[in-house]
């Protein structure tokens, strides 16, 4: 329950944030997306059946192969900023399922 409870804190705080006036919207950008990433892993996370590592995995390499074929640097921009929260996730979630794993 441990995981579950630092991803919903991680959505709650960066909510918090999104809410006070930022003079970056690029930051305010990457929070929203924090939001959506962070909720898309927690959701995913309720199916049994999920493997969350793997769909994390996928994203990635989804977000990466969008990255090469970005002509513009704007663009690219979003996407690197994607791909570093969704490793931020993938550290967080794949590392406490390696965890409880080798607990058993």
């Amino acid at each position: 329950m441990a995981l579950e409870q630092t991803l919903q804190d991680e959505i709650e705080t960066s909510k918090k944030y999104l809410e006070r006036p930022i003079d970056s919207t690029i930051y305010r950008r990457d929070l929203a997306k924090r939001i959506e990433l962070v909720s898309w892993v927690a959701d995913s996370m309720k199916d049994p059946n999920n493997q969350v590592c793997d769909l994390i995995e996928s994203r990635m390499n989804e977000v990466a192969l969008k990255i090469k074929q970005t002509s513009t640097i704007f663009e690219a921009d979003k996407l690197y900023s994607e791909l570093n929260i969704l490793e931020w996730i993938s550290y967080v979630v794949c590392k406490a399922e390696s965890d409880r794993l080798s607990a058993i």
